[in-house]
């Protein structure tokens, strides 16, 4: 690679939503430009994507380690062709060892999961990107108990990857609480996402590391995200390019009529 990518963390909106543009009209256009935008800002194409998605949780770390993974469809009552839906990217052995190593010079393990397919967390997302489904693709697993500092760590750890031609992912939601999915929560949405942005946007790099630490003190916290599975990703991002400059490259204010959403980018767009 000629540049040191940048590393994203994408609010990847709901289920199969990619393959319901029939039932969702223009609700995902704004998402669905940001994540083709992305190859714009990434630049020379990837040796392969490693995904941080919300939709893996295990007690340890965990990486997809398989040739070919299947499909995972994590998602319930859609329509019927959603669950035939099929995104055959091509795993990528080598980079999950690769993950794992890196992992464990951090003194975190990580184990090989041959068996784990894409879930909706990374094949909706993914879909936009790279329709063509011909990019190799890797998943890492987020870890129970939601620890920010150790998602901190592990995305430090995964730095090095960004100069061998990766490009790290962090796949979650900026707003995560399902019952409040709607006007309910627009209060919550809005506040929660004007103090990420101050955060990522305003802060000192040592300053907003700190601050996601004790994103839980945040005004909204716990209605913007009842469970944290959707934000740590976020974490692991931030903390593979924690001392680069962060860019807001998706945002919308009245998502679904009225939630407030974002993505952000962590180190600089290719030129």
């Amino acid at each position: 690679m000629s540049h040191t990518l940048p590393t994203f963390f994408v609010s990847h909106g709901g289920g199969p939503w990619p393959f319901m543009k029939e039932q969702y009209g223009t609700t995902y256009d704004k998402l669905e430009a940001s994540l083709v935008d992305m190859k714009r800002q990434v630049g020379a194409r990837p040796k392969a994507v490693l995904v941080v998605t919300s939709h893996w949780e295990e007690d340890e770390f965990m990486v997809s380690s398989g040739t070919a993974p299947g499909m995972i469809y994590d998602y319930g009552g859609f329509p019927p062709h959603t669950y035939q839906v099929k995104y055959p990217a091509p795993g990528l052995p080598e980079l999950a060892q690769r993950v794992a190593d890196l992992a464990a010079k951090s003194g975190h393990a990580v184990s090989l999961d041959p068996l784990r397919g894409y879930d909706h967390g990374t094949f909706s997302m993914l879909y936009p990107v790279y329709p063509e489904a011909d990019m190799p693709v890797v998943q890492l697993s987020i870890k129970h108990g939601y620890d920010p500092k150790t998602h901190l760590e592990i995305g430090r750890a995964l730095a090095p990857l960004r100069d061998e031609g990766v490009l790290i992912i962090g796949s979650g939601l900026s707003y995560h609480n399902l019952r409040q999915f709607g006007p309910g929560g627009q209060k919550s949405s809005h506040e929660f996402d004007a103090w990420l942005q101050h955060v990522l946007l305003k802060l000192t790099p040592a300053e907003r590391s700190v601050a996601l630490m004790h994103w839980s003190e945040a005004p909204y916290a716990r209605l913007a995200h009842p469970r944290e599975d959707h934000l740590v990703p976020l974490m692991v991002a931030l903390g593979a390019a924690e001392n680069e400059e962060a860019a807001c490259v998706y945002h919308e204010d009245d998502f679904f009529g009225s939630l407030a959403v974002s993505s952000f980018r962590f180190g600089k767009a290719a030129d």
